[in-house]
């Protein structure tokens, strides 16, 4: 740790925590082992962070939500193990909606991204530069959003997922597809990410029969649901599919 910086006699740092010079943590805050705090870095009250993360200068965390219904009640920031948060990445708080914003293991948000308040996102997902995450937004695991994409409030992006840089997302983008185009559209299923993740070809092919059915057949979500239960054997993968979308509140994106 450094000399230079100000840390409340109550928080709590784990060991082989590294805190650069003019950064601030603030009471009611834990860090974990083997974490590096840069120079400039600001963590206020209710922030958790886990162990070996790497938070980059200029970055805000657990600052108050920026939402006016919002009166102080107590929430968290809740940060898991081995993330990177890059410059000026902006993380706030929870509201009384969820309690908590929270961020799982091994994610990388790049530059100038912003984490709104009662926001959940999984585990190994990449925000690219820029982009912004308004409240309650859900990001599964290993999605990966393009710089400069703006995300409507209780949105959900699904698992292996890949978002065009500069999306406009408005809808729910169902899990293994890729996302591009204004508006934002289903653009085919992420192959290159699912082979490098280990998925078989198997699950791959009938991953894209799935989505041929429910975005190119002309048929409604509805009908497109109970054709592919009929249909496709049942799976993991199929099954995240059909889940997404029958508990989908905002809706799903539509086809090319």
């Amino acid at each position: 740790m450094t000399n230079n910086a100000f840390i409340h006699p109550e928080a709590q740092i784990g060991k082989n925590v590294v805190i650069e010079p003019f950064s601030y943590i603030d009471k009611n805050v834990v860090i974990g082992d083997g974490t590096h705090i840069g120079p400039n870095v600001t963590i206020y009250s209710g922030a958790r962070i886990g162990k070996n993360c790497q938070i980059f200068p200029g970055a805000v965390i657990s600052a108050v939500p920026q939402d006016l219904k919002f009166v102080g009640e107590d929430t968290l920031t809740i940060i898991g193990d081995n993330n990177i948060l890059r410059e000026c990445v902006t993380v706030h708080r929870g509201t009384a909606s969820k309690g908590k914003t929270e961020i799982g293991n091994n994610c990388l948000i790049m530059a100038y991204c912003h984490v709104a308040h009662d926001c959940l996102l999984h585990n190994n997902i990449i925000m690219s530069n820029a982009t912004q995450l308004a409240g309650e937004v859900e990001v599964d695991d290993f999605a990966i959003i393009g710089g400069g994409s703006l995300v409507h409030q209780f949105t959900k992006i699904g698992c292996h997922s890949m978002l065009q840089g500069g999306s406009k997302v408005n809808k729910d983008v169902p899990p293994y597809v890729i996302a591009a185009h204004e508006p934002l559209s289903y653009f085919g299923l992420n192959t290159i990410g699912l082979r490098r993740r280990g998925f078989s070809s198997e699950t791959i092919q009938n991953l894209q029969e799935i989505y041929r059915k429910i975005f190119l057949s002309g048929i409604n979500n509805k009908e497109a649901v109970a054709q592919v239960i009929e249909l496709f054997p049942e799976s993991v993968e199929r099954n995240n599919v059909i889940d997404f979308i029958k508990n989908s509140e905002r809706g799903i994106i539509k086809g090319k």
